[in-house]
């Protein structure tokens, strides 16, 4: 065992030199000899390197051996090669000129004689070993394949150099049934040591254990060198056994596709809908899906919540009540009862400054608003907000009007019960319709001002206005008829001994000596 790890080790560094070296994929083997040919593009002095890194020297040619060998190389081939000289390599490089080289174009085969700093189309190396392997025998109808550690297929010879690989696999067999290295006269079942040539393995060999290893979803096969497919390695996602045979499956949210391996999204928005509350939209996802909420909507303890009219709110302001988002109002307003989104006035006192605002028109002027069942009341120049008394302006409740802030309420008397608001209806009479009588007293909810349009702000404003118009047009029209009267003339009545300036009152006598007066 010693032995064989030692020879082992030793074709370990001998193949180590080897991996900077281009393999050939031309080369046969006689006696302890072989022979290839390398299709590298180089000069004289590289291909005589490389020769010497592969434990060789290029091929002199001359000798009957290579002239054989040479011509089953070049068998096919086209192209200008170096060869060996019988001077030693030192000399041949450093001190001559020119290189022997051999032309192949068909079946001619010039030598010739190149510069060698030319880089030519290859080489040809010749390998002498010792310690050959013979043929290995492999039993039933198994065949074997020799690959050289320089990488071609060594035919019809007994004995192989160390380093040459054995591959005995069945006739039409998919895996080979074994692997042997040559190595001190013995053949060497893989896996071997992992620092030659990967240990024979198929993928890649694990240096502490010496053994083969598989990459993902494959398996070992039994000749512990190669790697087959496992069951499910086909399968997209999972695979499960049934009965006898493995059935790929895909995993929750995923369906197969034609072709019973892959698996494919399911967009659960599409198919079932899942996300059903208020405010919410189905977002499809990889192998599954989540409910968000909508434009418009904001997430709270897990449900979407309207704030849609938030972005309306005249004041920009919007609390949270009940779960639902309402606009609130700045101090002084509150809600219109009208629309949600807007904000009026609102006083709880009888007495309020009013919300006046600069007039665009006129910088020192304003234009001044007051809530509902208020009146403006300019004070020392402050315009201030009063409360109308409902109550005093005409009969609102037919028993007893209370004033309230900015409206009114009505209350019955004992025995009577309010209705419609306003009215008080005897307590027998709403028993007999209903069955029952409310408790005492029975009052009515707060009702807004009901405002005579005599006394609203702006009815006032444009009463004073129209009044100051038609006092303004009377003047002008009892001017203007002052003046006509004064050119007044009666035509009929002129005769041209008499001249009427002007109509006074008179007394019968005068009348009676202006009658005389005319005779004469």
């Amino acid at each position: 065992m010693i032995t064989a790890t030692r020879a082992l080790l030793i074709c370990a560094l001998f193949l180590c030199e080897l991996e900077d070296t281009v393999l050939c994929q031309r080369g046969n083997c006689a006696g302890n000899q072989c022979f290839a040919l390398f299709q590298k593009h180089t000069d004289f002095e590289d291909a005589q390197k490389s020769c010497k890194d592969s434990e060789g020297q290029l091929l002199v040619f001359g000798s009957s051996e290579a002239d054989k060998m040479l011509t089953l190389l070049l068998s096919g081939v086209s192209g200008t090669f170096w060869l060996g000289s019988k001077t030693r390599t030192g000399e041949v490089a450093g001190h001559l000129p020119n290189c022997p080289s051999i032309s192949v174009t068909g079946s001619s085969v010039t030598q010739l004689s190149k510069r060698c700093r030319d880089k030519l189309d290859g080489f040809l190396c010749q390998y002498t070993f010792a310690e050959p392997c013979s043929r290995f025998q492999a039993g039933g109808d198994a065949q074997v394949t020799f690959i050289s550690h320089l990488g071609f297929e060594v035919k019809d010879v007994e004995e192989f150099p160390p380093g040459t690989v054995a591959v005995v696999q069945k006739v039409g067999g998919e895996y080979p049934d074994s692997k042997h290295v040559c190595v001190e006269r013995k053949w060497m079942r893989a896996p071997w040591k992992c620092e030659v040539m990967r240990g024979g393995c198929e993928h890649t060999c694990s240096s502490a254990t010496d053994t083969c290893l598989c990459p993902a979803k494959q398996t070992l096969h039994p000749n512990n060198i190669t790697c087959t497919k496992e069951p499910c390695a086909d399968c997209e996602h999972e695979c499960q056994l049934e009965g006898d045979s493995y059935v790929c499956k895909c995993i929750r949210g995923y369906r197969q596709t034609g072709d019973r391996k892959s698996c494919v999204d399911i967009n659960e928005c599409e198919e079932q809908a899942p996300c059903t509350g208020e405010g919410e939209e189905c977002v499809n996802t990889q192998g599954g899906f989540k409910c968000t909420c909508k434009d418009g909507f904001e997430e709270e303890d897990e449900k979407c919540v309207d704030i849609r009219i938030c972005k309306h709110c005249e004041h920009m302001k919007c609390e949270k009540s009940g779960g639902v988002y309402k606009c609130a109002c700045w101090n002084g307003f509150r809600v219109s009862s009208q629309d949600p989104t807007k904000c009026e006035l609102y006083c709880t006192e009888r007495d309020c400054l009013a919300n006046c605002i600069r007039n665009p028109e006129s910088d020192d002027r304003y234009q001044c608003y007051c809530p509902k069942g208020y009146v403006e009341d300019v004070r020392n120049n402050t315009t201030f907000c009063t409360d109308i008394n409902e109550c005093e302006i005409e009969k609102q409740c037919d028993h007893t009007c209370e004033n309230l802030f900015g409206g009114y309420r009505c209350l019955c008397d004992e025995g009577f019960t309010l209705q419609k608001g306003y009215m008080c209806v005897p307590d027998e009479e709403v028993g007999e319709e209903s069955g029952s009588s409310p408790p005492y007293p029975t009052q009515a909810p707060v009702y807004p001002a009901a405002m005579p349009p005599y006394i609203k702000t702006g009815s006032v404003l444009g009463i004073t206005v129209f009044m100051m118009l038609c006092a303004a047009l009377l003047y002008f029209l009892v001017r203007h008829i002052s003046r006509r009267c004064g050119k007044f003339e009666l035509p009929s009545l002129k005769h041209p001994d008499i001249d009427i300036f002007y109509l006074q009152q008179v007394t019968t006598d005068t009348y009676k000596r202006l009658s005389f007066d005319r005779q004469f």
